[in-house]
């Protein structure tokens, strides 16, 4: 019988420090390296990873020593990110003016992911939000 190995879901717990967010990207290289088509969703994945992560870090309530955790599988095609945090606020998709300088991740994320959302944590403290995102099509 033959079987493909697939990554299932990946998961870390980051300290919730805008220095993680690299690691995160990185990590999540590492986890797309092992699909056979994981190229086809780093770029947007490594963007949209690095938006929510930075908001998770940036207006989080969580107490300081609490820790960020990424997830990260492949769902019907389709890879599903997740950021968790303890804190108790939701993202609010806002429109940012043209001189500001902060404001637009959030958006980045609605445009690009195929998918998107913020749903409490089961059992736990806090919420987390998710973001599906489909494969980029390369021509021959």
């Amino acid at each position: 019988m033959v079987t493909s190995r697939r990554p299932r879901m990946f998961v870390a717990c980051l300290d919730a420090r805008t220095e993680s967010t690299p690691l995160a990207r990185y990590l999540l290289r590492a986890y797309l390296a092992g699909l056979p088509s994981g190229e086809r969703y780093r770029d947007t994945a490594e963007l949209l990873l690095g938006e929510l992560f930075a908001n998770a870090v940036q207006h989080s309530d969580a107490p300081d020593d609490r820790h960020i955790e990424v997830r990260f599988a492949l769902v019907s095609s389709r890879l599903r990110l997740e950021v968790h945090d303890a804190g108790t606020g939701r993202p609010i998709l806002r429109t940012a003016a043209p001189d500001d300088e902060k404001g637009r991740g959030l958006f980045l994320v609605d445009e690009l992911a195929e998918r998107w959302g913020c749903a409490s944590r089961p059992g736990g403290i806090g919420k987390f939000v998710w973001a599906h995102i489909a494969p980029v099509v390369t021509l021959a």
